[in-house]
């Protein structure tokens, strides 16, 4: 059986210490929760970073004190920045990260592959900023972490490959379950991994009360799974116990144990992508 890639997302850019106390926001919080997750199985992290108030920043020497730390207790591990508009869309600001080099470079970073609505914000991702971060991520050798959720954004990629500015194999991040985009449905998880180039590599989330419903139609079925406080701060649909990152992973490894799908080292996980 094909082995899973477990992605843990442990920060994102809206959870808030004081939405819960769980959250990792400083570098050492972060490795800490990394180093705690790699121990239950996890081969890759999906970073965000936080400047000294907390709030979410592209300011790439604070992404260095983060990948330095994780790092330090797991220096195997895939490190994945990101470059999200959801806060700043221009190219300088999102393509910063980018420029890192030595042991904090980062392996991947992430492509949300076209403008989308959340409940209160929008992301904004213009085909010229797309195509840019794109282009440096290959002249820099940073595999894209491609970011779906919807269709089209498939499609998209479809575009840029096409262009040879994306080159196999490619890992796609599929996140459903948000207002405005592919809802957590099989029908939808279905069409849009239907119309994924070949030599991909997939992997599922869901946002909010849908982690937990589409993480396990990820370690039956998908390559792999995205988890953590990013997308869902709550253990329980009833919201009335605040979940921790190893919380999300120790269910998504109990769960695998159960099914018997064998976990990705993070050596093998890089073999599948093929990261240098």
């Amino acid at each position: 059986m094909k082995k899973l890639i477990i992605n843990l997302a442990p920060t994102g850019i809206i959870p808030t210490k004081k939405m819960t106390a769980h959250v990792p926001i400083t570098p050492e919080e972060i490795a800490n929760d990394v180093f705690a997750c790699r121990e239950l199985g996890v081969s890759m992290v999906h970073l965000h970073a936080r400047d000294e108030e907390g709030k979410p920043t592209y300011r790439k020497d604070i992404y260095a004190r983060i990948i330095a730390k994780i790092r330090e207790k797991c220096p195997d591990l895939i490190i994945v920045v990101s470059t999200s508009g959801r806060i700043y869309s221009e190219f300088a600001k999102r393509g910063e990260v980018l420029d890192l080099t030595g042991d904090e470079k980062p392996a991947m970073a992430s492509l949300t592959l076209s403008s989308l609505n959340f409940v209160g914000s929008a992301s904004v991702n213009s085909p010229d900023v797309i195509i840019k971060l794109a282009e440096k991520m290959r002249e820099k050798e940073i595999k894209p972490e491609l970011e779906v959720f919807d269709l089209g954004m498939v499609n998209y990629a479809q575009y840029l490959i096409t262009k040879e500015i994306l080159t196999p194999p490619y890992y796609f991040n599929i996140l459903l379950g948000n207002i405005a985009t592919a809802q957590a449905r099989f029908t939808h998880l279905g069409l849009i991994t239907s119309e994924l180039p070949d030599n991909s590599y997939w992997a599922v989330g869901g946002i909010g009360n849908w982690q937990k419903k589409m993480t396990t139609i990820g370690v039956i079925a998908a390559d792999g799974v995205r988890i953590g406080l990013e997308d869902q701060i709550w253990w329980d649909d009833a919201r009335t116990i605040k979940a921790t990152n190893v919380d999300l992973v120790k269910r998504i490894n109990n769960l695998a144990h159960l099914l018997e799908r064998p976990l990705a080292s993070p050596q093998e996980a890089k073999i599948f992508l093929g990261l240098q």
